[in-house]
């Protein structure tokens, strides 16, 4: 998945965090929402203007951002 289809990175919103095209909702919101228990159709529900590609990108985003982490002694 090619996450950058659906999120941006813009210093005028958000504070520069990552968020989902044409909405103000976070990387970081979505990934919390899910650690909280909330289902990928719950949240569709509750945020009719995301669908599961916007969510999966989320999670492709935290992946390789977890990837790319490099660990310092």
């Amino acid at each position: 998945m090619n996450y950058q289809d659906f999120l941006e990175i813009r210093p005028d919103k958000r504070f520069g965090k990552p968020t989902i095209k044409g909405t103000r909702i976070s990387v970081y919101d979505v990934l919390n929402w899910l650690a909280n228990g909330m289902t990928k159709k719950e949240i569709i529900d509750d945020f009719e203007e995301l669908n599961e590609e916007m969510i999966n990108a989320c999670l492709a985003f935290a992946a390789d951002k977890e990837h790319k982490l490099i660990v310092a002694n």
